[in-house]
């Protein structure tokens, strides 16, 4: 690898890292609130009014074409890494639709003036070995000259219209689960403040680059009622998402979350990104917390987050048996409930 390459942090020339730069839940509705922002068109069958993972379009009453796009500034200072893990976020999307992806292309942002093109191209190779382990071609793509590095993905998929899953449609009784730990945002902001060891930034490497494809298999269970993934909104604002847009609520039982082991030792270095403050005062409002400083973890920013997933309680046995069959831990963190006047989640 070049000299030019090997001395590169890329983590120094962003202001934010990863989905922690995503604008707040707030601001983004603020956007969004215009009379005709979201024209009918009867093909269209998952738009951003529930603010979902991707757009949906029925192509013939059988297959739909998945639609998603997600790029951000550098979460980690390998580019190889960076590109990987922002291509793996891209394409968790069409994962948490329940489709397979298809063909991808490129969104590329870069300082050509601060940063060699040979590490912009390390960034790409991430990219393209992550699209190949998805199955799928990096075809093409944009680039443009930018302030700071940037790099994500518009990524292609398709899914059977009868297997769609969306994040409004969970029922109240529906067990929650979630596949990846918390914490990416507090020790990716560590890094940035030369606090981080480098045994757990292996750990949230190793699941940023972890892959969502058991959304695939999630697809043809009528009992798994919705997906959405974890991403820059935290836990709580995903969540949410999904209560709102199915009209519940949710109980989540705190000390069944899981969270990586190091995130106590952020929370007492003060390694807090800004996103969770951001997040918090989008929806802190809606949430009741029975300990006030647990919102550390519940709007942790997550960059390539896991899946959280609403399924029949009934089903309960059949759906871990699938988790633990893709290796992933088999516990409930909460359930949906009936809606009511108080706050949408409840966290004990």
């Amino acid at each position: 690898m070049a000299p030019e390459v090997l001395n590169i942090n890329l983590t120094e020339y962003s202001h934010g890292a990863g989905c922690g730069c995503k604008l707040s839940p707030g601001v983004l509705a603020d956007i969004l609130q215009s009379p005709d922002a979201n024209p009918v068109f009867s093909n269209l069958l998952v738009g951003h009014d529930t603010k979902d993972d991707a757009a949906v379009v029925d192509l013939d009453g059988t297959t739909a074409i998945i639609s998603t796009t997600d790029f951000f500034m550098p979460i980690v200072d390998d580019p190889f890494d960076f590109g990987a893990i922002a291509a793996t976020n891209a394409i968790s999307d069409i994962y948490a639709m329940g489709g397979t992806p298809i063909v991808a292309i490129a969104i590329l942002g870069w300082p050509i003036d601060k940063i060699p093109a040979a590490v912009a191209g390390e960034v790409l190779r991430g990219g393209r070995k992550v699209c190949h382990d998805a199955g799928i071609s990096l075809a093409g793509g944009h680039s443009i000259d930018a302030p700071e590095p940037i790099f994500g993905l518009a990524v292609t998929g398709r899914v059977p219209v009868s297997q769609v899953k969306k994040n409004c449609t969970g029922q109240p009784g529906d067990l929650l689960y979630l596949t990846k730990p918390l914490g990416i945002g507090m020790v990716t902001t560590a890094q940035k403040k030369k606090l981080a060891d480098q045994e757990d930034l292996a750990l949230a490497k190793q699941s940023m680059l972890t892959l969502n494809k058991i959304g695939q298999s999630l697809a043809e269970l009528p009992y798994v009622h919705a997906i959405t993934d974890v991403t820059g909104f935290g836990l709580g604002g995903h969540l949410l998402e999904i209560c709102e847009g199915s009209n519940t609520g949710a109980t989540l039982h705190y000390h069944q979350i899981p969270v990586f082991d190091f995130v106590p030792k952020y929370i007492a270095l003060g390694c807090l990104p800004g996103g969770t403050n951001r997040n918090w005062a989008s929806y802190g409002h809606k949430i009741s917390l029975k300990e006030p400083e647990t919102y550390k973890v519940i709007a942790d920013p997550q960059t390539s987050g896991g899946l959280l997933i609403a399924v029949e309680s009934q089903h309960r046995q059949a759906f871990e048996a699938q988790l633990l069959a893709h290796g992933i831990p088999a516990n409930a963190i909460g359930e949906l409930t009936h809606p009511t006047d108080e706050k949408s989640i409840k966290v004990g």
